[in-house]
């Protein structure tokens, strides 16, 4: 990996901070977790430190952070609520959680992520929090799969996308300007905080905010349409959502209606930044990668509010 000033200077930033909380040891190494164009994150000893995306605005970033120190029970708490510039990049710091390992699949804390989402769904969400980015991320991935060349694998994606309504493409707002909502779940949002075996914590507040709650729920159901998540690890985490009182799905009885146009939007984000990912490597698209796109050519033709029907 390349070495440039912006990881440079954060290193030394998170190595600063780290060092700033007067440890009583300290191994003085730093690990680089992430360097990509959307997000730079360097750990030091028990401290993150991340570089946002560079169109991050402070007036979206920082009533994220403070809503993150307001719930430490639900997300990891900042170490500071006020973003610092870097490079031109807005630097957040944080303490380390020990992520879910995912060499281990039946270890992965599907009960533990889903009554996290309940309890965050159920907080009240206070003035002024910017909506949820999740409909503005698929609408993000769809742009980029139409700036490149590997239309064959693109047609049924982009069709897919034309049956979604206004709001899940990010064209109209949200009908749900209150509840607070995660914006990106998946398994690598969870960690164990203190590390290495605290309580689980949501942790990335790029996303957070309001809007549909179904939204938090559609990667593992997306998952569990398309046969890459077993029944019994969607039972478990729909069941643990539903008894944690979490609203975005009725209590009892089917829940695919409240969650269909989340679950298709989240298989089409997916599937635009498989085909994207493969052509970037010149290579064909893997086992996983052809799944979600198949399932997008399914959508295309099936009928909405079918219990997972448009990837069977």
């Amino acid at each position: 990996m390349t070495t440039h000033p912006l990881l440079t200077e954060l290193t030394l930033r998170a190595r600063t901070e780290a060092h700033s909380r007067e440890q009583s040891a300290c191994p003085c190494g730093a690990t680089t977790l992430a360097d990509r164009p959307d997000a730079t994150v360097v750990r030091h000893a028990d401290t993150v430190a991340k570089a946002h995306a560079p169109d991050t605005a402070p007036a979206d970033l920082t009533p994220r952070l403070a809503m993150a120190a307001h719930l430490p029970g639900i997300l990891l708490p900042p170490l500071g609520r006020t973003p610092v510039d870097l490079h031109g990049r807005l630097v957040t710091f944080w303490p380390y959680g020990e992520p879910v390992d995912p060499e281990n699949p039946d270890a992965a804390p599907w009960e533990a992520a889903a009554t996290l989402l309940a309890r965050l769904h159920r907080t009240p969400a206070p003035p002024g929090l910017p909506p949820m980015r999740g409909p503005v991320k698929a609408a993000l991935a769809v742009a980029r799969l139409l700036a490149t060349t590997r239309q064959r694998h693109a047609v049924p994606v982009l069709r897919a996308w034309r049956t979604l309504p206004a709001w899940a493409r990010a064209e109209t707002p949200m009908a749900d300007t209150t509840t607070l909502c995660h914006g990106d779940l998946h398994l690598g949002q969870l960690v164990r905080h203190p590390a290495p075996d605290g309580p689980w914590h949501l942790i990335d507040v790029d996303d957070l905010g309001v809007g549909e709650p179904a939204w938090d729920l559609a990667r593992p159901a997306a998952w569990y349409a398309c046969g890459l998540l077993s029944p019994d690890d969607w039972s478990r985490f729909l069941g643990a959502y539903r008894a944690a009182g979490g609203p975005a799905v009725p209590a009892d009885g089917d829940p695919w209606p409240a969650l269909d146009v989340a679950a298709r939007a989240l298989t089409v984000q997916t599937a635009a930044r498989a085909i994207v990912k493969a052509a970037e490597a010149d290579r064909a698209l893997d086992d996983v990668e052809q799944a979600v796109v198949d399932a997008c050519d399914r959508m295309g033709s099936a009928p909405p509010q079918l219990a997972g029907g448009f990837a069977k």
